[in-house]
């Protein structure tokens, strides 16, 4: 991610949100190499989302002490209330024990969709209950084997289709029908899924094409590749962070941010001459094209 001094003052807030969130991915999944997904680790997670941003002050890490409500403005106009505080325990216990219930033949994919469903509906969280349910969704999958790696982001699907998601919600709170919710959680899924595939597949082709390029530096080459290395997961960079990222002396990594800029890799974006900053551009493209679409 980007240093948060690069990021505007009114975007700081969400880069901080987003940060949170990784954080707590990948603190709840080296928690899972050693125990089992459980309402503790979901209450850990909430406590790092929350550190800092808005609902930090909302009992981070902590079910909720009253009475919470969806859409709306107060109890009065709300588009539905959530189970009474008193039953929380209660039915997060109720939910755990599904995830881990195996006299009961329901495929994984079904089963965290009921799962993120009853989640929602339980809203246990004073705040921050739809960061820990996609949260859910990832550490479910991981957990039991489905995924290697938390490659799946289903945020930015149930974004693009916010409508249908709260829909498919509402259809089942009104008529019990589980089954429209269940195809909506499942098309979710494999269209993350594909979009996903092909993201890394343009990934892997954009790594072929930029080392390609990289050949022509000759003795240079190793050296740039280890730098490229460094701007997959720090794609804006200055030559004094990829001077640190590498343990190289400054003039090194000047040579190496000039080589790059030379062969269009990196493009310099501040326009000016001192405290320049340069950017794998093509890398994040590549995600803001899947996104769009």
């Amino acid at each position: 991610m980007r240093p948060i001094h690069d990021i505007e003052p009114a975007r700081r807030d969400d880069w901080q949100e987003v940060r949170n969130y990784i954080d707590a991915m990948n603190e709840a999944i080296a928690a899972l190499e050693s125990l089992p997904l459980s309402n503790w680790l979901l209450r850990s997670a909430h406590r790092t989302l929350l550190r800092g941003v808005r609902g930090q002050h909302k009992r981070p890490g902590e079910w909720r002490k009253s009475q919470n409500w969806i859409g709306g403005t107060n109890l009065e106009d709300a588009a539905f209330m959530p189970p009474p505080h008193t039953e929380v325990p209660r039915l997060m216990s109720d939910l755990e024990k599904f995830w881990h219930n195996d006299r009961i033949h329901v495929p994984h994919l079904l089963r965290i969709a009921i799962s993120h469903y009853q989640f929602e509906t339980i809203h246990p969280f004073l705040d921050g209950n739809g960061r820990v349910g996609r949260l859910l969704i990832t550490l479910y999958l991981l957990a039991n084997g489905l995924l290697a790696k938390p490659s799946l982001y289903l945020s930015s699907y149930l974004e693009q289709h916010r409508a249908a998601y709260y829909e498919a919600f509402t259809i089942v709170r009104s008529t019990g029908d589980l089954g429209h919710w269940t195809r909506f959680f499942l098309v979710a899924l494999r269209d993350t899924a594909r979009t996903g595939a092909k993201t890394f597949q343009a990934i892997l082709r954009l790594r072929n094409e930029v080392e390609d390029r990289i050949l022509s530096l000759g003795r240079r080459a190793g050296r740039a590749r280890q730098a490229l290395a460094v701007l997959y997961s720090h794609p804006v960079i200055s030559v004094g962070e990829l001077a640190d990222q590498l343990d190289v002396t400054h003039q090194t990594a000047n040579r190496l941010v000039r080589d790059l800029t030379q062969l269009g890799i990196l493009q310099e974006t501040t326009g000016v001459r001192r405290n320049r900053r340069f950017a794998f551009r093509d890398y994040p493209a590549l995600f803001e094209a899947r996104r769009g679409r």
